[in-house]
C-alpha cells in the first residue's frame, strides 16, 4: 500500500527527529570528552604529583560499582545492609529508651496523684501529650541514630553519587533529570528537605518532576512504621536473625516499589501534564575518601537525628492532645473519635483497612511520625496510647482488631504512597508557587495510594487469601 504524502512527511519528521536526538547526544558527548582530555592534557603539563602508592581499589573500584553487571545488585546489598542493621540495631536501644519514660511516667503520675489533679488535666497531659511525644522518640530516635549516619558515611566515601550515576539513564528514559536521584536520596531522610533540594535541577519542567515524585520514597518519618509492621506481621513466625532478615527484605521491597513508582510517575507526566525532552547533564565522579568515621556519625547524628526528632516532637505534642481529647468526648454515648472512624469505615474496609487507620493518616497529616501513636490511642479502649514499655504487646492490640497479613501490607503501601505531610506541602507551595501544582503533589499519590490498596485488597479477598 502506497503511502500518501502526509504519511511520507510524518515519517520522514520522525526519521529525522531521531537522527537529531542521536546526533546531538553524540555532539555532545564528544565535546564533553574533549573538554576533559584538553584539562588532563593541562594539567599534566602544570601541575605535580607527589608519587604515593595507588591502591587496587582506586583504579579498578567504579569498574565494579558502576558497571552494568554489578552496579545493581551492589545498590540493593547496601540497601539491604543498611536496613538490616538499623532494624537489629534499634531494637536495643528502643526498649531502654522505653523502660525509661516507663519510670518517669510512673513518677509524674505519683505527683499528679499528691497533687490531686484533675482527671482531664491528667489525661492531657500524661495519657495525651507525654505519651504521645515518648512514643514518638521511642520509635524514631534509635532508627535515626543508626540510619542516618551510615547514609553519611556512605555519602563521605564517595558511594552516593555513583547510585545517582547508576540511575541517571533510568531517569533520562523516564522523561526526567538524572539530578533526580540525588533529590530521591535526600528523601530517604525527609521529603521536606528534598523538596528544596529540587532546585539543583535546572530545568523548570524537570524540577517539577522530581518536586512531584520525592514523595514516593519513605522518609524518616515512616520508616517505623515499616520496620515495625514488617517484624510484626510480614516475618512473623520467624525468630531471631531471621526475623531480621525477612523484615528487611520486606522493607527494601517496599522501597523499591517506590522508585519503580517515581519512575514510573516520572514517566506518565513527561508524557502528559509537563511534556518535554529530557536535558543533559554531566555528573563528574568525586574521588573516594577515607570517611572520618567518628566526626561523620557525631555530625549526622547531632545535625539530622536530632533535628528531625525536634520536628517530630512540637508536631506530635499538640497532636496527641487533641486526638486524646477527641476519644475521650462523647456525642451521645461515643466519643467523637468513633464518630469520626466510623464514617471513614466502609471506605477504609474497600481498601484493606479500616476506619481507625485512615483515620490516624488524616489526623497525622502535620507528621507521618505521628500516625502510629494515634492509630494505638484510637483503639484503646481508654483513649489513651499503649504503655511505651508494652511495645511486644503491640500486635496484640493489632490482632484483637482484626489485623491480618493484608492490613499490614496495605497500611505499609499506603504509607509508602499517602500525600506528603504537612511540613513537605509548606515547602512544595514555597518552592512552587502555584496552588495548582501543590494540589498536584496531593492528589497524585492519594490517588496512587486508594488504587493500589484497592486492587491488593480486593484481589487478595477474591481468591480468599486472608
Amino acid at each position: 500500500m502506497e503511502l500518501n504524502s502526509s504519511q511520507k512527511i510524518a515519517q520522514l519528521t520522525d526519521l529525522y527527529q531521531q537522527a537529531a536526538t542521536q546526533s546531538t547526544t553524540t555532539l555532545r558527548d564528544e565535546i564533553v570528552g574533549k573538554i576533559y582530555q584538553t584539562s588532563q592534557e593541562l594539567s599534566e603539563k602544570s601541575v605535580n604529583y607527589d608519587k604515593r602508592k595507588t591502591t587496587w581499589l582506586d583504579k579498578n573500584l567504579d569498574q565494579i560499582l558502576t558497571s552494568k553487571t554489578f552496579g545493581f545488585p551492589i545498590m540493593l546489598l547496601m540497601l539491604g545492609i543498611v536496613i538490616y542493621l538499623t532494624i537489629a540495631g534499634a531494637n536495643y536501644p528502643g526498649v531502654a529508651i522505653a523502660n525509661l519514660f516507663s519510670v518517669v511516667e510512673g513518677w509524674l503520675t505519683s505527683l499528679f496523684e499528691w497533687m490531686h489533679a484533675p482527671d482531664w488535666l491528667y489525661g492531657i497531659l500524661i495519657e495525651g501529650f507525654y505519651k504521645g511525644t515518648s512514643w514518638v522518640v521511642t520509635v524514631m530516635l534509635p532508627p535515626m541514630a543508626i540510619f542516618f549516619p551510615m547514609f553519611a558515611l556512605l555519602e563521605n566515601f564517595g558511594y552516593l553519587p555513583r547510585v545517582a550515576f547508576n540511575l541517571d539513564r533510568f531517569f533520562k528514559q523516564s522523561g526526567a533529570h538524572g539530578k533526580q536521584s540525588l533529590t530521591m536520596t535526600m528523601g530517604f531522610g525527609c521529603n521536606a528537605a528534598a523538596i528544596m533540594s529540587s532546585r539543583i535541577v535546572e530545568s523548570p519542567r524537570e524540577r517539577m518532576i522530581a518536586i512531584l515524585t520525592n514523595n514516593f520514597v519513605p522518609c524518616n518519618g515512616r520508616w517505623p512504621t515499616l520496620i515495625l509492621l514488617a517484624g510484626l506481621f510480614m516475618a512473623a513466625g520467624f525468630s531471631g536473625g531471621m526475623n531480621t532478615f525477612i523484615s528487611a527484605g520486606v522493607v527494601v521491597g517496599i522501597v523499591l516499589f517506590g522508585i519503580a513508582m517515581t519512575l514510573f510517575v516520572s514517566w506518565s507526566l513527561s508524557k502528559t501534564l509537563l511534556r518535554g525532552v529530557p536535558s543533559h547533564y554531566t555528573l563528574e565522579l568525586p574521588p573516594y575518601r577515607k570517611p572520618k568515621i567518628w566526626n561523620t556519625i557525631i555530625r549526622a547524628t547531632l545535625d539530622k537525628s536530632v533535628f528531625v526528632l525536634k520536628r517530630a516532637i512540637v508536631v506530635a505534642a499538640p497532636a496527641s492532645i487533641i486526638t486524646w481529647i477527641l476519644a475521650n468526648i462523647n456525642i451521645g454515648d461515643t466519643s467523637i473519635l468513633q464518630h469520626f472512624v466510623g464514617f471513614l469505615d466502609p471506605f477504609a474496609q474497600s481498601l484493606g483497612l479500616d476506619g481507625f487507620i485512615l483515620g490516624a493518616f488524616i489526623l497525622g497529616f502535620p507528621a507521618n511520625e505521628i500516625v502510629l501513636p494515634i492509630l494505638l490511642m484510637g483503639y484503646l479502649a481508654t483513649g489513651s496510647l499503649v504503655d511505651v514499655d508494652s511495645m511486644n504487646n503491640i500486635k496484640d492490640v493489632f490482632l484483637a482488631h482484626g489485623w491480618t497479613w493484608l492490613t499490614a501490607l496495605n497500611m505499609m503501601l499506603f504509607s509508602l504512597l499517602h500525600y506528603p505531610c504537612g511540613t513537605t506541602m509548606l515547602n512544595i507551595w514555597k518552592e512552587t508557587k502555584s496552588i495548582k501544582w501543590t494540589f498536584a503533589a496531593f492528589a497524585i499519590p492519594t490517588g496512587i495510594a486508594i488504587i493500589t490498596t484497592f486492587i491488593i485488597a480486593q484481589v487478595v479477598q477474591a481468591f480468599g487469601l486472608v
